[in-house]
Parts: structure tokens; C-alpha cells; sequence
């Protein structure tokens, strides 16, 4: 690595906040730190919407830094960048060595100047003509090209010190986690939960998982795949506290007493109350589903009525307009559908209904429900609940 070398993490959505700036700010500098540790010692700083991530040593791979940061939400734009004194001899005597890879396969090339710090002698257009004149010695094979360049070349002038860096790598955007609260993600296994949970992380939110098992008709291999997917959320989310509800005897129950056609929708009700004890011993505000609207007939939006009933606390649905195309594309890219696809089945298949009542009507709901009281086997099942905690392990894989 080449010395006087950093990170530049741009904010996003951050920016625009007002006084409560620093709030948001502190909170993405801690969850920086966090995700760091793998990688030995950095001295983080903070100015101009911008943190400076430095490395204490010189045998950090940045590369494998950047790559791990791209999950970070609250970061709009990340790079690797150099560190110049604010004068021009050496910036053109640090670029030319330092741009050397990202010059040596390109056939064109512009540079950008940003000014932050007006009292610099040159403006923003001399600095790029300047610039680009050294750097068009230095490689001759080169040729401008302002429209479309192969390589853009960057020069920031701030506060303290002068900044190259060739391309920004897109960062995760949204909020950091943690800045708007907790809620508690009902994980089904599915392709559409796990990208509830990070749609809502992406807008700050700490998430915990609940996730409800009914051996002997689920496996053991359907409740080690929600584990799975937990752990692939992490490099999102962070840490995740995970709670595994047994639910056989209320399911067999809503079997043996409720009517055929309302069985789902009375199951998601029986959830529901469970999430929400779950949500007051661990702190949550809210409850995630990642239901669809029309996409199955428990979504329906009157299924969805009658779920929300029950629900004293809010139930967010960050997928509620999207169609199942843009919902796996997010799962192809956070990681999470090859695991979701794997075929193993979790208790919303179980005892499904043949024809399902596509639009109930709560008093029916409520009608069918009361054949039972199921008030002791959901106090049994919230207290036979377990709970683990999933880390970020230093991966993305």
C-alpha cells in the first residue's frame, strides 16, 4: 500500500439533516468502528459530510476494506484516496506514481476538481487543466476526454489537506442502523422477509428476527436455513438477536377448532400476538413482515386488515408495493435467495388451507377464532421461546 493512502466515506441522505446531524453522525462513526475490528487500527474523523478512515498500519488491505464498507448504510460514495499537501507541486508529485494503475489500462481520462477550501490560489477549472497536463506526460497514451472518460480523476481540496482518488465505489445509502429505533422481523425463510429486514435497516432501523418452528412438520434443516439467513443479513443489519417460537400445539389447534378456510390468516393473527410480547421484552417499536399486496391470499388487503387487528404496535411492510421481480433481485444481490430457495419448508405451509377465504371479513375472523381460547398456548409459547444473537463474522460471503 502505497503511504498516505485513506478512505473517503461520503454521506447520503445524512447531509440533509438539520441539528440533529451530529446524532446520525456519531452513530455511523460507531457502527465504522464496529465493522473495522477485523482489520486492524484506523483513526476515524469527521468533517465536510465526509469520515476519513485512516489506517494506523501499512499492511491494511484496503481493497478488502472498501468491499466489507459497501454495506454500511448511511454511506452514499466511498474511495481510496491520497493525501496531499495543499500545494500543487505536490499534488502533481503524489498523483502521477499514485494514479499509475488506474491510468496504465485507460485510453481516456478527465479530472474534476472540487474546491472546498476557497482561500486555495488555483480555481476548480485551473486545477483540472494543471492536473491533467502533468498527468498527460506522465502517460502518454492517454487522451482527454470530458464526455464519457474511461477514468475520472478527482481532486478535492478541503480544510486540512489535499485528496486524488480515481472512481467512487457506490456505498449502501439510507441511515445507519441503529438511528431510527428497533423492530422485530417476522423471518419466514422465504425470499420476501429477509429483504423486509434490510429495506427497513437501510432506513436506520435495528432489527431483531422472530421465527416460528412446528416440528415434527418442519424440520430441523428448515430452522437451521432461518439461521442462515440471519447471518447473511448481518453484514447489513449487524448484530441480530434471533427468537425461535415452538407453534405446533397453537397450529394443531387452529386445525382441530377453527375453520378450514380461515386457517392462515389465524395462524398470522397467533403470530402476531406472540411478536408482540416478544417486542416488549426486546425493546422493539414495531413489527416487519414482508408481505406483498395480492401476492398470495393471506395479502389480500383484507387478510391484511384482519392480521393488523391484533397488532397494538405498528406493522411495517417495506415490500407491500412490490412485485415478486424486484424482490428477487434485492435477494440476488444482499445474498440472501440462494438460501431462501433452498427446499425446505416452514410452518406457513403447514395444514394450508385447500381454498383459503381470499377476503375475509374480520367479524368472520374474529367468529372463528373465538371457538378456541388460545390465550395459555401463546403465554407457553413466548415462554418456551429461545434466543441467539447473530454477529457479523468479517464476511460477505
Amino acid at each position: 500500500m502505497i503511504n498516505n493512502e485513506l478512505i473517503l466515506a461520503k454521506y447520503g441522505e445524512m447531509a440533509l439533516k438539520g441539528l440533529n446531524r451530529s446524532t446520525f453522525e456519531d452513530v455511523l462513526m460507531k457502527n465504522l468502528c464496529r465493522r473495522l475490528r477485523t482489520f486492524g487500527a484506523f483513526r476515524l474523523t469527521k468533517a465536510q459530510s465526509t469520515i476519513y478512515i485512516e489506517p494506523k498500519s501499512d499492511d491494511v488491505d484496503l481493497d478488502e476494506v472498501l468491499d466489507q464498507l459497501k454495506c454500511v448504510f448511511g454511506i452514499a460514495s466511498l474511495c481510496r484516496a491520497c493525501i496531499c499537501e495543499k500545494t500543487m507541486d505536490d499534488i502533481y508529485a503524489k498523483s502521477v506514481p499514485y494514479l499509475e494503475e488506474a491510468l496504465a489500462c485507460a485510453k481516456t481520462f478527465k479530472v474534476e476538481a472540487k474546491r472546498a477550501d476557497k482561500a486555495f490560489p488555483l480555481k476548480s477549472p485551473e486545477i483540472s487543466a494543471e492536473l491533467g497536463g502533468v498527468l498527460l506526460e506522465a502517460y502518454p497514451h492517454l487522451s482527454v476526454d470530458v464526455r464519457n472518460p474511461d477514468v475520472t480523476v478527482t481532486v478535492e481540496i478541503r480544510d486540512t489537506n489535499a485528496f486524488v482518488h480515481g472512481a467512487n465505489i457506490k456505498g449502501a445509502g439510507g441511515l445507519p442502523v441503529g438511528t431510527s429505533g428497533k423492530a422485530l422481523l417476522l423471518l419466514s425463510g422465504g425470499i420476501d422477509s429477509p429483504v423486509a429486514g434490510y429495506r427497513m435497516a437501510r432506513r436506520g432501523v435495528h432489527i431483531s428476527a422472530i421465527h416460528y418452528v412446528s416440528p415434527p412438520y418442519t424440520s430441523d434443516r428448515a430452522q437451521e436455513k432461518v439461521e442462515q439467513l440471519c447471518q447473511e443479513l448481518t453484514p447489513y443489519c449487524g448484530s441480530i438477536a434471533f427468537f425461535c417460537v415452538p407453534f405446533t400445539e397453537i397450529q394443531e389447534a387452529i386445525k382441530t377448532h377453527c375453520p378450514e378456510e380461515y386457517f392462515t390468516v389465524i395462524m398470522r393473527r397467533m403470530m402476531m400476538e406472540i411478536a408482540q410480547k416478544i417486542t416488549e421484552k426486546d425493546g422493539c417499536l414495531a413489527l416487519i413482515t414482508g408481505e406483498s399486496v395480492g401476492q398470495v391470499a393471506s395479502q389480500t388487503m383484507q387478510a391484511i386488515a384482519c392480521t393488523d387487528a391484533v397488532s397494538r404496535i405498528p406493522v411495517f411492510r417495506p415490500l407491500i408495493g412490490m412485485d415478486k421481480t424486484e424482490i428477487v433481485e434485492t435477494a440476488r444481490a444482499i445474498g440472501t435467495f440462494e438460501t431462501s430457495t433452498l427446499p425446505y419448508e416452514d410452518c406457513c405451509t403447514v395444514f394450508t388451507p385447500k381454498h383459503p377465504k381470499v377476503r375475509p371479513l374480520l367479524a368472520e375472523i374474529e367468529r372463528a377464532q373465538s371457538r378456541f381460547d388460545f390465550t395459555h398456548m401463546i403465554e407457553k409459547a413466548v415462554e418456551n421461546t429461545s434466543m441467539q444473537i447473530f454477529q457479523w463474522n468479517g464476511s460477505n460471503d
